[in-house]
């Protein structure tokens, strides 16, 4: 069977994106696909560099050795977390962390102190992992893979995109900077937060970045949900689910716009090029998950949501490799009728 080549495009959301491991674990592992580019915001980010280096390493094996020992540090660093699941969240199964009590006296207080009043050292225990777990001279060294990890440019109001051969923890700490909890991270005395306000993921990157012309998104932020949020935490969650797809929203939309002109014969395909989009969700089992278990990284929990992820690459692939390279699997006319 011919290998067959994808660009990923990796969402963030929090420990969330141990889905996205789980996907990346199933591609490395099947023969179907290779992997020429990449981009990623916050967790997506951490994704994507560390499988740059663990391919760096030992190839696909490396990568996925990689992707499980990260994953594996994220849940040892969360056993020393203040925040961890209610006793009823536990009793009943549920991997919801709203109603810890820790979680919401943090809630509480972000709403009226910044992380400069609550945290004027700047301790961040995100730059621990990222410097403990990724060797960035390796990241750099990857020429196989092309990566582009997006932040926002804290001044401009607009998005940044930092490349495999410039990547840095800081870039990296950047592109997944909450300015809720964190202070904004500098680089070259420029301040920036979480690219996922304007870029979760970013596409344009990867138009012209390899000779495949396959985008396949790797989503785990839901843009659609049936129940009406009524609770404070409710409502804020939905806020920031909605304010994280709508760049994506606004990519898709733009994609869809010239497919249309290209088929009507309106623009030289020469010049434009006609991107093949696709998705990966586990939205059945993702959907049920609360926003705030995004902050849960118990290992149970990060291997509950790689198994799903894992399942939806496989169905993926079983169900789309033949339309790879040839048309999109994601119709975005249906997306936005």
């Amino acid at each position: 069977m011919r290998k067959k080549s994808v660009n990923l495009a990796l969402q963030g959301g929090g420990s969330h994106g141990a889905f996205t491991w789980g996907v990346l674990d199933y591609f490395m592992e099947d023969e179907r696909v290779s992997v020429g580019g990449i981009s990623g915001t916050s967790a997506g980010a951490m994704n994507a560099a560390v499988l740059a280096q663990g391919y760096m390493e030992n190839g696909a094996d490396g990568a996925r050795e990689s992707l499980e020992k990260f994953w594996r540090q994220v849940a040892h660093m969360g056993r020393f977390s203040p925040i961890k699941r209610s006793p009823l969240s536990v009793l009943t199964g549920s991997w919801d962390m709203g109603y810890s009590p820790t979680n919401v006296m943090i809630d509480l207080f972000s709403r009226v102190a910044s992380p400069y009043d609550i945290n004027p050292l700047n301790i961040n225990p995100l730059r621990d992992l990222v410097e403990s777990t990724i060797d960035f001279e390796k990241v750099r060294a990857c020429s196989v893979l092309k990566l582009f990890i997006a932040a926002t440019n804290v001044h401009s109001g607009k998005i940044k995109i930092f490349e495999r051969e410039e990547l840095t923890a800081d870039m990296v700490l950047a592109s997944a900077c909450l300015p809720s909890i964190y202070q904004a991270v500098e680089i070259d005395g420029v301040p920036y937060w979480d690219g996922g306000y304007v870029g979760n993921p970013p596409l344009y990157p990867l138009y012209h970045s390899t000779k495949s012309k396959d985008i396949l998104v790797v989503q785990i932020n839901p843009v659609e949900r049936n129940e009406t949020p009524k609770t404070a935490m409710e409502i804020q969650n939905r806020i920031n689910e909605i304010s994280f797809n709508s760049s994506l929203l606004r990519e898709l939309r733009g994609i869809d716009f010239v497919h249309r002109l290209l088929n009507d014969n309106k623009l030289d395909e020469e010049y434009y090029a006609n991107i093949l989009m696709h998705r990966v969700e586990g939205a059945e089992k993702m959907n049920e998950l609360s926003a705030s278990s995004k902050m849960n990284s118990e290992w149970e929990f990060l291997v509950y949501l790689r198994d799903i992820g894992r399942e939806s690459a496989k169905t993926f692939l079983d169900e789309n490799y033949e339309s790879l390279g040839v048309k999109s699997t994601l119709d975005l006319r249906r997306e936005f009728s």
